[in-house]
């Protein structure tokens, strides 16, 4: 019975680690910050034609700033409220 509580206390604790490495926070803030610094590479010399296209605003610039920053929050979040460790169920 104690073999039985070992292999389970040691699947829990995987799919903790699990939890912790696919949370939805770290795609989506690492995603975000890849593309906005796509974006903004784009965005940091753009040519007359996209310039007029977009009414003399530089859209990819900003757009790729506010993704980046959107992808810092993210992370941000991430680091300051971390996924808390799953509790071992109590012995009855």
């Amino acid at each position: 019975m104690s073999e039985l509580r070992r292999e389970v206390s040691e699947l829990e604790s995987k799919s903790a680690t699990a939890a912790r490495l696919f949370d939805i926070r770290r795609i989506i803030g690492g995603l975000f910050v890849v593309y906005g610094i796509i974006v903004t590479i784009a965005g940091i010399s753009p040519s007359d034609a996209d310039m007029k296209k977009a009414e003399d605003i530089n859209i990819n610039l900003w757009t790729g700033l506010a993704m980046l920053a959107l992808g810092l929050f993210f992370l941000g979040w991430l680091w300051l409220r971390p996924t808390p460790p799953t509790e071992a169920p109590e012995d009855e």
